[in-house]
């Protein structure tokens, strides 16, 4: 009787631990595939979606970034080629705000291998012989700022002056009040428009660098200016894109 006992408890053997372990095997399955398929993410590209809304809305929290503020590497988003359809939205999204505002005849934007030039007329940001920017000019400043703050490029500000002589007690010549001008556009976009002072410098011309003709008065208030200029990190390659 014993042995037809033991034989009937060997036929009956406990396969409860299957259950667990074939789980366990699905779950090792399943974690390998996300893994697998996370390594293969295009992180350019993500990258690039991330940047083209931080631009979209204007300088606005990004869902791909921590706190809200999003700055653009470069770096890892695609190189010149995301640089320079940064730049084209911005400078098309700006030519709509300036026309917008009634500012097309005063204020210029051009797209060269250096970089997006933002150029405007002294007439439109200062009264004549002063550096004190005007208030009606100050919000498309802040638009402005809202479009470059977060790229990670550097930012000059450079002053320019027709060839008359200045005549007040204010400054010694045309050098030195490019210079400041330049300089209190540079201060009210960095303190009030939050771009990155690291990445901001002017350059003061004075009547040195004409645009235009010193001969003419159109001449002359076309070469009166502070010009904008977002420079780029990385060169051309496709002379199609200058």
């Amino acid at each position: 009787m014993s042995k037809k006992k033991k034989q009937h408890d060997d036929e009956h053997v406990d396969e409860t631990w299957l259950l667990p372990y074939s789980d366990m095997l699905t779950l090792l399955l399943a974690l390998f595939i996300v893994m697998f398929a996370m390594s293969n993410v295009d992180k350019a590209k993500l990258q690039k979606v991330s940047e083209q809304f931080s631009v979209i809305f204007s300088g606005g929290g990004d869902a791909l970034s921590e706190g809200g503020k999003t700055a653009i590497p470069m770096e890892e988003s695609g190189g010149n080629k995301v640089e320079q359809d940064t730049m084209e939205r911005i400078k098309s999204t700006l030519e709509a705000e300036i026309k917008e505002k009634g500012y097309e005849n005063k204020v210029n934007t051009s797209l060269n291998e250096e970089g997006l030039q933002i150029s405007i007329q002294d007439a439109v940001l200062f009264d004549s012989g002063k550096a004190r920017i005007l208030k009606g000019v100050r919000p498309l400043l802040l638009d402005i700022s809202k479009m470059i703050k977060n790229l990670d490029n550097d930012i000059r500000f450079a002053g320019h002056t027709d060839n008359v002589p200045i005549d007040n007690s204010e400054y010694r010549s045309n050098w030195e009040l490019s210079a400041v001008r330049a300089i209190n556009v540079m201060n009210y976009m960095v303190d009030r428009g939050k771009i990155k002072a690291s990445r901001s410098s002017i350059q003061a011309y004075g009547e040195y660098k004409p645009k235009y003709s010193n001969a003419t008065e159109a001449g002359r208030a076309k070469n009166r200016r502070v010009e904008i200029f977002i420079v780029r990190k990385y060169p051309l390659t496709d002379k199609k894109n200058k």
